[in-house]
């Protein structure tokens, strides 16, 4: 797509403070609001092997350790490894196979399979596995040596996990009646039971038969170095790299012939909730292999995209030509207005009348704030973070048209018309310099800041300006059944390059 040629260019504001190109922010229909990555929350979907596209349950996937079972990566490139056929070496035929005629007879060769990298040449063979007679797998795993140990670390954290919930559990539900006092002494079970020295429940008895392992002990003895290790000559293709060595953390191979096959790390499908309404503003297909989302509410399928077709040289002072390209990506008509960017009507700190304000606005503009609506069907309190201020201080000033921009909607059979536009909009030839579909060029004029920046000490120029858009909710309410129509308004800051010498 044409937008990601200008991944940082264009930046839209978040409702969360964050400045984030419109290929990585999302628009949720319900909050009728602007998202990035960290204002959703991030949901698995479910767990699958991009090689042979397996679909994995979570359960069984942490079984698995999210690796699966059929699929290799080569140690060496870390790419994929498949499965070649070839032939048993042949052994020699004995005077049993022979005929009644003296002949040998010829055996037949046996298949067999083994595993090759087919980016640098690495098999099975090298690392001295043995070849398979089937092709489905069955190849040795290499064991690791410290598996007992964490077994047994495994088991006793499950014992202790188990105690813990027993014991909160037992104080949630704590019985009314005390305990069985003993009458000659007047004392409880439990404190008898601390005075005889046995413990005081029956988890405890349990955690102290239970086998603990054994406490880690430090050592200061360390292995001494080779004796030739600063007089023979190193091989460096026979060592592995560091990179080859932490991709097996657990045994970390020295040498070249002792690299074993990886298992393919799983990969998995994720759907995107917004954190205010709690609504799916990305959802993929189950299956692995679809492509297909069910729902995608990416921002370029809803807000207006803005790209910077050209800059004239920016020079301090000098007023520069910057044209804009606008394309709207819905099935609506649009109105765009541009304003300056004191004028957004969300500022930094609110305070809590406005936010209330704010809240109330939204509520009869989604049809949220009707007294004919039960007590159930409210709006849920907002649990966000609190926005960031955002640092930015342009650096030029941008002269803004007075005049609106009409786009009409997308069509995709008007890509591929060259017979002309059939939309008659009386245009502004200073504003508006090309015109195609649902797209337009609109020119503007920017003027860098004097004296705020040296020749030899320059950034980027960055500019700011407030987009503000038609758009039509589609989502049907209790109080609208039909499409209504807002005024939404986007925070936009442009990159338009470094300030050039006269």
């Amino acid at each position: 797509m044409a937008y990601l040629f200008q991944p940082d260019y264009v930046r839209y504001a978040c409702n969360c403070g964050s400045l984030k190109p419109i290929s990585k922010i999302y628009f949720c229909r319900h909050c009728i609001k602007i998202r990035c990555g960290y204002c959703v929350c991030h949901e698995v979907d479910s767990h699958y092997c991009p090689n042979c596209m397996e679909n994995l349950p979570s359960a069984e996937a942490r079984l698995k350790k999210n690796k699966c079972s059929n699929c290799f990566d080569c140690p060496c490139c870390f790419q994929t490894l498949s499965t070649r056929a070839g032939h048993a070496p042949s052994r020699p035929s004995s005077s049993a196979n022979s005929g009644d005629d003296g002949k040998d007879v010829k055996a037949t060769p046996k298949k067999v399979y083994y595993l090759s990298c087919s980016l640098c040449r690495w098999t099975s063979r090298d690392a001295g596995i043995p070849d398979q007679y089937v092709a489905t797998g069955g190849w040795p795993e290499q064991e690791n040596p410290h598996t007992i140990r964490i077994s047994a670390l495994i088991e006793y954290h499950k014992i202790l996990v188990s105690k813990e919930k027993q014991q909160r559990e037992r104080k949630k539900f704590r019985a009314k009646r005390p305990f069985a006092q003993f009458e000659p002494f007047d004392l409880t079970s439990a404190i008898a039971r601390k005075r005889i020295g046995q413990p005081h429940s029956v988890w405890d008895a349990q955690s102290q038969n239970s086998d603990q392992p054994s406490p880690s002990i430090a050592s200061e003895d360390v292995e001494t170095l080779p004796a030739g290790i600063f007089t023979e000559v190193i091989d460096i293709t026979k060592i592995t790299t560091l990179e080859q060595r932490l991709q097996r953390p657990d045994m970390q191979p020295e040498r070249i012939n002792e690299l074993r096959p990886q298992h393919k790390q799983l990969l998995v499908k994720r759907s995107l909730r917004c954190k205010t309404c709690e609504h799916n503003v990305s959802k993929p297909e189950f299956s692995s292999q679809s492509i297909k989302f069910k729902i995608q509410l990416t921002a370029f399928y809803h807000i207006p995209e803005v790209r910077i077709v050209t800059c004239e040289p920016l020079r301090a002072g000098i007023s520069s030509e910057l044209l804009l390209k606008f394309c709207n990506p819905t099935q609506h008509q649009t109105q765009i207005i541009l304003l300056p960017l004191e004028t957004s009507t969300v500022p930094t700190t609110i305070t809590e009348t406005g936010e209330m304000e704010e809240l109330k606005r939204e509520n009869i503009q989604m049809g949220f704030d009707s007294p004919n609506l039960l007590p159930f069907a409210v709006r849920q309190v907002s649990v966000t973070e609190d926005p960031k201020s955002i640092t930015i201080i342009p650096g030029a000033n941008i002269s803004l048209p007075q005049s609106a921009l009409i786009l009409p909607p997308r069509d995709d059979a008007a890509e591929y018309d060259d017979t002309g536009d059939t939309h008659n909009f009386q245009d502004d030839p200073n504003l508006v310099v090309w015109r195609k579909g649902n797209k337009a060029i609109v020119r503007l004029q920017v003027t860098p800041h004097r004296g705020e920046q040296s020749i030899e000490n320059q950034e980027n120029i960055i500019v700011g300006l407030v987009m503000q858009h038609g758009y039509v909710n589609t989502i049907a309410t209790l109080e609208h059944k039909t499409p209504q129509q807002l005024d939404l308004k986007a925070k936009l800051f442009l990159t338009l390059g470094k300030l050039v010498g006269i």
